[in-house]
């Protein structure tokens, strides 16, 4: 108990406990409302997209590096598959274009950010800001600042659709999920990012191939993002350069609070899905309250805090624990 309570699960502790909290708050300040089943499948389903990006954003911060373009390089991936030449195709071949391209462009994205970085040596966070400026520069031109319809109803069907009484979305963030969390902490790929974060020179010292692998998990990010870009087009039937506006910070935001240090060498994937639904349950609450959104922004800075509080407190305490 003393070894579990100073590791990953202690850490994720206090993250339940705050949105156990949460969910209590939403049934006493809004009843069946907040407690019914299709209430939490649409807390999850707000929660999808952000959370598929989170998940690639996790590996960047453990990395020891940071991904700032992951809203704009969403809205990009959006407004190219939505171009009409591209729907056209789509119609002439498959549907499944449509999702190709949206992974095709977060791939690209994060690669010329992983060359750029790791190869160019420019700090993340100017290398991340430029393309953070540069694809949203980018899909307003080639979209004119329009917004696309898309009309491909074969993969609308798909990606709107239930299964199991689940909607598809829900479904992809938690295959993503999983397979995070077994890249992470199954994989010889998981463990060299976690090195390589935790000390960098260190790490090519021991005969990993650092820039490469920084690279790579520049690559797994934008693929995140492509990822993310299908889910929006589902969910808004839409592409447009205003899509993932700010994204990159509830990202991060849901990263750290997950117990990722930003200064890399240590985070859960199981955090970062923690963090997530505690930013979407918050926000559900207050919308079914409704609340001003001004309180709303308070709240979630204060639960930052609590949940980060209540996280370190557990994990010192079973750290201080495992010495006795």
């Amino acid at each position: 108990m003393k070894r579990i309570l100073g590791g990953s699960v202690g850490r994720n502790l206090g993250l339940v406990i705050a949105l156990i909290a949460l969910i209590i708050i939403g049934t006493i300040t809004a009843g069946d409302r907040f407690a019914d089943v299709n209430n939490f499948l649409t807390i999850i389903r707000y929660a999808s997209i952000i959370g598929v990006i989170s998940i690639g954003m996790t590996f960047v911060i453990i990395a020891g590096g940071i991904d700032l373009s992951v809203g704009s390089v969403l809205g990009l991936a959006t407004v190219v598959a939505t171009l009409p030449a591209i729907q056209a195709a789509a119609e002439q071949s498959s549907w499944l274009l449509m999702i190709i391209v949206p992974l095709a462009v977060g791939a690209l994205a994060g690669l010329v950010n992983g060359i750029v970085i790791a190869y160019g040596n420019v700090v993340a966070f100017m290398a991340t800001l430029a393309m953070l400026v540069g694809a949203r520069g980018i899909a307003e031109l080639i979209s004119g600042r329009r917004t696309q319809i898309v009309t491909s109803t074969d993969f609308l069907e798909f990606i709107r659709a239930n299964l199991l009484g689940v909607p598809v979305l829900i479904w992809i963030f938690a295959l993503v999920a999983v397979a995070g969390w077994i890249l992470l902490n199954r994989t010889t790929f998981g463990r060299r990012t976690v090195a390589i974060g935790g000390n960098l020179e260190a790490s090519r010292l021991a005969g990993i191939k650092v820039k490469r692998h920084l690279l790579l998990v520049y690559v797994l990010s934008g693929f995140t993002v492509g990822i993310a870009a299908i889910m929006m087009l589902g969910r808004t039937t839409a592409g447009t350069s205003t899509h993932g506006m700010l994204y990159e910070l509830d990202a991060i935001a849901a990263v750290v609070v997950g117990g990722t240090l930003l200064i890399g060498g240590r985070g859960t994937i199981v955090g970062t899905v923690l963090g997530v639904l505690i930013f979407a349950t918050l926000t559900n609450v207050f919308t079914q309250n409704n609340l001003d959104t001004s309180v709303q922004a308070v709240a979630k800075g204060l639960i930052i805090v609590i949940a980060v509080l209540l996280q370190q407190r557990f994990a010192t305490g079973g750290a201080a624990a495992g010495k006795k």
